[in-house]
C-alpha cells in the first residue's frame, strides 16, 4: 500500500466585512484575492508594545506578535500554509489596531480566526470565507482515474459517550496534501484541532478527530487537480449499553487497509 494522508478596518474592494449578533465579523473574499481581517482595540491603545496572536481554528499559528518580535522578522512556529502571506500594518498599532492582511487566498483559508491579546484578556472573532474562482474548474471525484487522487475517506467510532460519539476520519495515499474537512448537513465547515505528521514515500495520511450526534460528511479535496471525495455518517446516537471506548469501523478502508497510519489528526468537539 502507498503511504498517504491522515487527515483592519480598512477593506480591500475585494474584501466584504460583516458582524453578527455574536459579535463574530464575517469576512468575505474571492479565491486569489487578499482578505484584511479586522481586529483592534475599543480603547484604542498603542500596542506596539503587546502582544497578540492569530490562530485559525483554535490551533494553527496565523501570525503572532510580541513587542516587534513577528513571524515576519525571523521567530519561529508560523503554521507552513501561512508562510510569506501573512503581515500586520504596523504604522497602525500605535493606534490599537492588530489587523492583520492574508495574501493571494485560497480555499482552505476559510474558517474561524481568533486574534486574541491573552495579557489585556481580550480576544476578537473573525469568520472568513473564500470563495472558489468561477473561473476554475469544479471538484469532482477522480477516485482511481488521477494517480494520487485520494479515495473514499474511511471513518471509524473511536469512542461512544453521552455527549456524542468521537469519529475519526482517515485518507490514504493521497497526492498532492489533500484538505481533509468535517461538514455537517447544512455544509459548515466544522472547527477541529489538527495535528501534523510529515508525508511517507512521497504521499500522505490525513486524520480528522470528531465528536458529533448528528449526521456529518467527511470531504477530501485536492484542488491542484480538482478532485473531491467524501464519506458520511448520520443518525449517531449514545447507546449506553455500549461502555466508553467502544469502537468499530462504520465505513471500510480502501483496500481493507486495517493498520494504524502514522496520521495528521483533527480534534474538536461540538
Amino acid at each position: 500500500m502507498e503511504p498517504g494522508l491522515k487527515f483592519f478596518w480598512l477593506l480591500t474592494l475585494s474584501t466584504k466585512a460583516f458582524g453578527d449578533k455574536q459579535g463574530v465579523v464575517k469576512v468575505k473574499v474571492e479565491e486569489g484575492s487578499d482578505a484584511i481581517l479586522p481586529c483592534s482595540l475599543i480603547t484604542k491603545e498603542n500596542i506596539e508594545s503587546k502582544l497578540f496572536d492569530w490562530k485559525k481554528d483554535g490551533q494553527m499559528e496565523v501570525f503572532l506578535y510580541d513587542n516587534g518580535n513577528n513571524y515576519n522578522n525571523g521567530r519561529l512556529g508560523q503554521d507552513d500554509q501561512f508562510k510569506d502571506r501573512v503581515s500586520h500594518f504596523e504604522k497602525e498599532l500605535k493606534y490599537g489596531n492588530a489587523s492583520i492582511l492574508i495574501t493571494h487566498t485560497k480555499m482552505a483559508d476559510s474558517g474561524n480566526y481568533s486574534c486574541d491579546f491573552p495579557r489585556l484578556r481580550q480576544i476578537f472573532h473573525i469568520w472568513l470565507v473564500v470563495d472558489r474562482d468561477p473561473q476554475r474548474p469544479t471538484l469532482k471525484d477522480q477516485s482511481g482515474q488521477i494517480r494520487g487522487a485520494a479515495p473514499k475517506p474511511c471513518i471509524t467510532i473511536v469512542n461512544n459517550t453521552e455527549d456524542g460519539m468521537l469519529l475519526m476520519c482517515e485518507v490514504f495515499g493521497a497526492f498532492p496534501k489533500p484538505t481533509l474537512e468535517w461538514l455537517d448537513s447544512d455544509g459548515n465547515v466544522l472547527p477541529a484541532d489538527q495535528q501534523h505528521d510529515p508525508e511517507r514515500s512521497g504521499h500522505y495520511y490525513v486524520t480528522l478527530l470528531i465528536t458529533v450526534t448528528k449526521r456529518l460528511r467527511c470531504e477530501a479535496k485536492q484542488e491542484a487537480i480538482d478532485h473531491i471525495s467524501y464519506a458520511e455518517i448520520h443518525g449517531l446516537v449514545y447507546d449506553s449499553e455500549k461502555p466508553n471506548g467502544t469502537s468499530g469501523k462504520t465505513h471500510q478502508c480502501t483496500n481493507g487497509v486495517s493498520e494504524e497510519p502514522s496520521s495528521q489528526q483533527l480534534l474538536t468537539r461540538v
